[in-house]
């Protein structure tokens, strides 16, 4: 078996494809315990692997500011290969992508056989399987022409030891005597977003049910925040806000210590499960049969299944295409607070 010693991983998609891509980091890891395996990631979530053992370091790329450009790819692409890297593995898809790896000029890179571009910035491909696959599993294909085979080890997300402390501190001053339910409202496609008033329904029944109530956003989110906690006219005292007011790394740390946790089908979803934290995603123009799912035995997964436009996209898109959002209005609260309150350990009495 050949050794390598410096591994270039690179996936710069969302949120949530990095952090299925952790099995896929493991596994290269055991193949080569010796190895120094670099993680390319979009720019502005490389602080959530700051911990993972795995990562011998962290490399964010600006596919959205500086390095834009496919000039500025190929010259990253340049770069790179300078540094000595002997395996790059790509599991992206896009031509931008495809460009970096050919550029590199390292002897060994292996990607997805489409689309048609990739087989210029390749040097082995395999088949992504979409549609037969779920993700983790089409990224554990990746690994199979270095004889990587067999079950994907273990999604866990080990976080900065400085955000674990944050959690620690946070979880310390509030006292919390009673279950707590972190709910996370927004995403960045806005049809994968369940309607604001049913996140206040969720609010108010959680609150008056005996749970202390966490409420989640990121930047640019926090009227969302605002709105579901002025809707659902909770005691305050049972509704905390922390829209915009955490790292990457201190969101995931809190979800950590959750009882329960309610989502859109979003990139910190992924955070969560991967810590098995008992949690409800919400799935509307996207469907668990895309393969991008939380797994555990500890998630669920709720979407209304009675819909033929589902899914709508591989994201979703801006607005429905069709016009009613069905997807999303007819998962009631009523079957959410269902699933959460077996989650938190709550009365089935609704006040």
């Amino acid at each position: 078996m050949r050794e390598y010693k410096k591994i270039g991983v690179w996936q710069t998609a969302f949120l949530g494809d990095a952090v299925l891509t952790l099995p896929l980091l493991r596994a290269l890891k055991d193949r080569y315990p010796d190895a120094e395996i670099h993680f390319f990631v979009r720019a502005g979530v490389e602080s959530v692997f700051a911990g993972q053992p795995e990562i011998a370091q962290v490399r964010p790329f600006a596919k959205r500011g500086a390095q834009k450009s496919l000039n500025a790819a190929v010259r990253l692409g340049w770069e790179i290969g300078r540094e000595g890297f002997d395996l790059w593995i790509s599991t992206h898809t896009s031509l931008r992508s495809a460009l970096v790896a050919g550029a590199t000029g390292i002897r060994r890179r292996i990607g997805y056989n489409r689309p048609w571009y990739n087989r210029l910035g390749y040097t082995e491909t395999v088949d992504r399987r979409f549609g037969e696959l779920a993700e983790i599993e089409r990224l554990m294909e990746l690994g199979r022409p270095l004889g990587i085979t067999g079950p994907a080890p273990e999604a866990r997300l080990v976080l900065p030891e400085e955000a674990m402390r944050a959690a620690d501190r946070f979880w310390k001053t509030s006292e919390f005597d009673r279950p707590v339910l972190g709910i996370h409202p927004g995403s960045t496609w806005p049809t994968k977003c369940w309607p604001e008033e049913y996140f206040s329904e969720i609010v108010r029944r959680a609150a008056a049910a005996g749970a202390h109530v966490l409420v989640f956003a990121g930047p640019g989110e926090e009227a969302v925040a605002a709105q579901v906690i002025d809707r659902a006219q909770a005691d305050p005292h049972r509704v905390t806000n922390l829209a915009g007011q955490l790292s990457l790394p201190e969101l995931a740390a809190y979800q950590g210590r959750l009882d329960a946790y309610l989502t859109n089908d979003s990139g910190p979803m992924h955070l969560a499960w991967t810590q098995d934290v008992p949690l409800v995603a919400l799935f509307g123009p996207t469907v668990e049969s895309l393969g991008f799912f939380p797994r555990g035995g500890h998630s669920t997964v709720l979407e209304n299944n009675g819909l033929t436009c589902r899914p709508c996209g591989l994201h979703g898109p801006k607005k429905c295409p069709e016009g009613h959002f069905k997807c999303m209005h007819e998962l009631t609260p009523d079957r959410v607070w269902d699933a959460l309150r077996i989650k938190l350990g709550l009365s089935q009495e609704e006040l």
